[in-house]
């Protein structure tokens, strides 16, 4: 086993820790734990409310999640000689749930959950058509998920990091802050919000205290969004065996890691679509001189994906098009039209006996596919939805004898006040 260089006691929370992550992007949050190229290492990793979720049947803690607080990472960690414009090249060696026999209700021992957000506390992809708050807790044996809350499926995960970046350069951050504000001038009291601006509440900057915390904390970024460090991209596929390339903005690269996943279908359409877990992630890291003038590789990350994924041979897929559901026709609106999709494959799984909730969670959390499948043939964009057939324990095909009828059990835990 690696070294582990950032150790999580499951008893504990996040910031009472030996060594104290973050929940923000600055370039002066320093960094843990300093690495060299060539070196593999084991990071552990809280889920990214750091416990507030829990394994039971209500989705109140879903409704009140502390969104100020998020996301708890790990890290940052600096590679020796890692200069900007460089590449920082991460392997992904392993990567799992919480190992520790003590962890008590903490997810990622054995458990894990996918959450439907209030509309009023965040949104989903879908916020319009599902407002209130509900939660699916997951069960895990071996590699493979099922829940008492989504009846009559069974999947192997894809377990992968949610989150996982370099640190912004002060310019950076900057733009970032500038274009995302800009954003938020649009409309300021949209619901939920356009964007999320830096806030000081709930901050957390590792070691950083008085003065110096107060400036960060102003300034810092949320870590909600993907942006040109990584960030928060959710890509299922960024899976053990993968290799990313992260451009480099400070001296160190400043590395972090968190909100990891047992399993995600693309997307992560419900807010809180994956599986969330705490866990560990062993990494190998090294550096590409000059890399990100090399290979043009400046405002974004690459990654060859790795090779554990499940094998399906059988997929049904949901197509959806840029019309809105009251007809208004949108010009090449692929954000639409895989809403739209979304919505057919939920609808199609209700006739089955499913709830619409449970549909939805179930495709934040299995490992669909998502496509853009049409982008060209004005005016409407073509999203499709592919669903693992195998994932359930009845023929989902369409047939000539009708829909099979599950017993949709407890059903998905909805919000006593959304």
């Amino acid at each position: 086993m690696p070294e582990v260089i950032f150790p999580l006691d499951s008893r504990k929370k996040f910031e009472e820790q030996e060594k104290i992550g973050h929940n923000r992007w600055h370039p002066d949050i320093p960094p843990v734990a300093t690495v060299k190229p060539g070196d593999s290492f084991r990071v552990d990793c809280r889920e990214w409310f750091d416990g507030a979720i829990a394994n039971d049947d209500s989705a109140d803690d879903i409704l009140n999640a502390p969104l100020l607080g998020v996301h708890k990472l790990s890290g940052p960690f600096a590679v020796e000689g890692a200069k900007p414009g460089d590449l920082l090249v991460v392997d992904i060696l392993d990567v799992g749930p919480i190992q520790q026999e003590d962890s008590g209700p903490l997810a990622g021992q054995g458990w894990g959950y996918t959450g439907i957000f209030a509309k009023r506390n965040g949104g989903s992809f879908l916020t319009d058509q599902f407002p209130d708050a509900y939660k699916a807790v997951w069960d895990f044996s071996g590699q493979t998920a099922t829940s008492r809350h989504v009846p009559a499926v069974a999947f192997t995960g894809i377990i992968h990091p949610g989150l996982m970046g370099t640190a912004p350069s002060a310019d950076l951050l900057g733009k970032w802050n500038k274009r995302e504000g800009d954003l938020i001038a649009t409309d300021p009291h949209r619901v939920p919000p356009l964007a999320l601006p830096p806030e000081p509440q709930d901050a957390l900057l590792g070691t950083l205290s008085g003065d110096e915390f107060d400036r960060i904390a102003g300034e810092a970024a949320r870590t909600a969004p993907p942006r040109e460090n990584g960030g928060n991209q959710d890509i299922k596929n960024l899976s053990k065996g993968s290799r990313i390339f992260y451009p480099v903005f400070v001296d160190g690269a400043n590395l972090s890691v968190g909100d990891l996943h047992f399993s995600q279908g693309d997307g992560e359409i419900t807010f809180c679509g994956a599986i969330e877990m705490g866990g560990f992630i062993d990494l190998r890291v090294d550096i590409i001189k000059g890399g990100m003038e090399t290979y043009g590789v400046s405002e974004n990350a690459i990654f060859m994906p790795g090779n554990v994924e499940p094998q399906y041979s059988e997929w049904l897929a949901f197509s959806g098009t840029s019309v809105t559901l009251d007809g208004e026709q949108r010009y090449l609106d692929s954000h639409l039209s895989y809403q739209r999709a979304c919505l057919h494959a939920i609808n199609y799984l209700t006739k089955f006996g499913y709830s619409p909730e449970q549909a939805y969670l179930l495709l934040g959390a299995a490992p669909i596919e998502g496509r853009l499948s049409g982008v060209v043939d004005i005016p409407n964009s073509c999203s499709t939805v592919y669903l693992p057939t195998a994932i359930f324990d009845f023929d989902v095909r369409p047939s000539a004898s009708g829909p099979f009828q599950i017993d949709p059990g407890i059903g998905a835990p909805k919000a006593a006040a959304s």
